[in-house]
């Protein structure tokens, strides 16, 4: 397919500009995984090395629990950044506030790498280390909105959840890249110099992410719909109170969705203190688990655009409510295989719930959530919804580690947790309008015609050309 695109005027698409979607698509998913690398370098070391280095020595238990709570700070201030970086994408454009997630969590993450110890320090680090974070949450509260609202408005009619994605293959990316530079780490150094100046260095790689993104950033067009809308004058003041009034029930149904983040919180998060941390005496390596997460997410970086083309196909909901179902049930059995300490199953389970079944929602809601929206509040609508949804799920390793210590039945509590999440996620999205067959400029309209099934097949067609 050619990469200039321009929609036919009285097509329901923006049509005074070309739309460009392989280039917004290159542009998201980069930066989404050079950006994810950041975040989730911190998921990494909150699981296997802040609880030894930034607390004080005693209890491991409390230190687990504090090395989570800190972790989930980082969501705490994702709302907050999706409604300031959620205005600025609505009212200045999805560009502008795509470069300054970049610039932000690069800086912050940067300066993880030259924090002090509590050995050191003592209060003052795990103080720091909750400052840096707040940014980090800050940030990348406005990323994946910012990043898929780029994407879709780009793509053709009948393509955009192809398309959108990639947004999340880009984040998947970025769990990989940021696994794969602590494995090296974690197997070649010893113990205690990993844990005295090697866990420093992802951190420290941060200077060569934020430069790439945002050279990467800076050459991509704004899209034709927001352009149109700046051009005509539409772009809302205020555009929260508006997204509330207009589309307050979809944001609630966006919200309990996104309660779906349990399923890598569990899995990559808890799952690692789980499966490594002597409290629970299971007694993984490092590495071994690192290996786990990595081969799910392989499988899921392969399989995202399959997944997103496929609810081009048949539609947003059952996509979602068969991964919502179906991954959440499956963390019973990949806790029980970790809590046997049987590798192979756990490989197996992993690939099977995180990089196949749970991919039915991951690969899919950057274009459902964007599409319930209108243009005009749509980065708002999808940043500040969604990031309250990730909140309620962010502090759920805490819970788990208070609730769920070593010696008592892990799988069982912390499966029954995830599973119940996932019938909340399945009853929001069966209750959610269809979109895929919904021309762009319908979108978030509650009366809004879907194109008849034939001709959208038609159009589809013609688009993949």
């Amino acid at each position: 397919m050619r990469d200039e695109i321009v929609e036919p005027p009285g097509s329901h698409e923006p049509a005074a500009h070309a739309k460009t979607p392989k280039k917004a698509a290159a542009s998201g998913w980069m930066g989404s995984a050079l950006e994810y690398y950041d975040f989730f370098i911190y998921a990494q070391a909150a699981a296997l090395v802040f609880p030894t280095i930034m607390f004080a020595e005693g209890d491991p238990k409390v230190a687990i629990v504090s090395s989570f709570a800190i972790y989930g700070v980082g969501y705490v201030a994702r709302p907050i950044g999706a409604f300031v970086l959620g205005h600025w994408g609505d009212t200045h454009g999805r560009k502008n506030v795509l470069v300054l997630c970049m610039l932000m969590m690069g800086l912050s993450t940067f300066l993880v790498a030259l924090l002090p110890t509590y050995q050191s320090v003592g209060l003052l680090a795990p103080i720091l280390l909750v400052a840096l974070r707040l940014i980090q949450g800050f940030a990348v509260g406005g990323e994946i909105s910012g990043a898929s609202a780029m994407i879709l408005e780009h793509a053709p009619f009948g393509r955009r959840g192809y398309y959108a994605s990639f947004t999340l293959q880009g984040v998947q990316a970025g769990q990989i890249l940021a696994a794969a530079v602590f494995l090296p780490l974690s197997a070649i150094l010893s113990e205690d110099a990993f844990l005295s100046w090697g866990w420093r260095i992802p951190f420290a790689l941060s200077a060569v992410v934020v430069f790439a993104g945002y050279m990467v950033r800076r050459k991509v067009d704004e899209t034709p719909a927001f352009t149109e809308e700046a051009e005509e004058g539409e772009v809302p003041q205020a555009p929260i109170a508006q997204v509330v009034k207009e589309n307050g029930s979809d944001m609630l149904r966006v919200i309990c969705m996104a309660l779906m983040n349990a399923v890598p919180t569990a899995a990559t998060v808890f799952g690692a203190t789980y499966a490594t941390n002597e409290s629970y005496g299971i007694g993984f390596s490092t590495t071994m688990y690192l290996w786990i997460s990595v081969s799910g997410n392989i499988v899921a970086v392969l399989l995202i655009p399959y997944v997103g083309n496929l609810s081009d196909r048949i539609g947003r909901r059952p996509c979602i409510i068969v991964g919502a179902l179906g991954s959440t049930v499956l963390s019973y059995a990949y806790l029980y295989a970790i809590s046997q300490k049987a590798t192979v199953a756990a490989f197996v389970l992993a690939i099977l719930m995180w990089g196949i079944v749970y991919q039915g929602y991951n690969a899919v809601f950057p274009a459902f959530y964007q599409e319930l929206f209108p243009t005009k509040t749509r980065v708002t609508g999808f940043a500040v919804s969604q990031n309250i949804g990730t909140l309620i799920t962010a502090f759920l390793p805490a819970i788990y580690a208070e609730v769920a210590p070593g010696g008592s039945n892990v799988p069982l509590i912390v499966g029954t947790f995830t599973f119940g999440i996932g019938i909340i996620v399945a009853i929001a999205a069966w209750s959610a309008r269809e979109t895929y067959r919904v021309h762009l400029d319908d979108l978030g309209k509650k009366d809004a015609p879907e194109v008849p099934r034939e001709e959208y097949e038609r159009i589809r067609t013609a688009a993949s050309v």
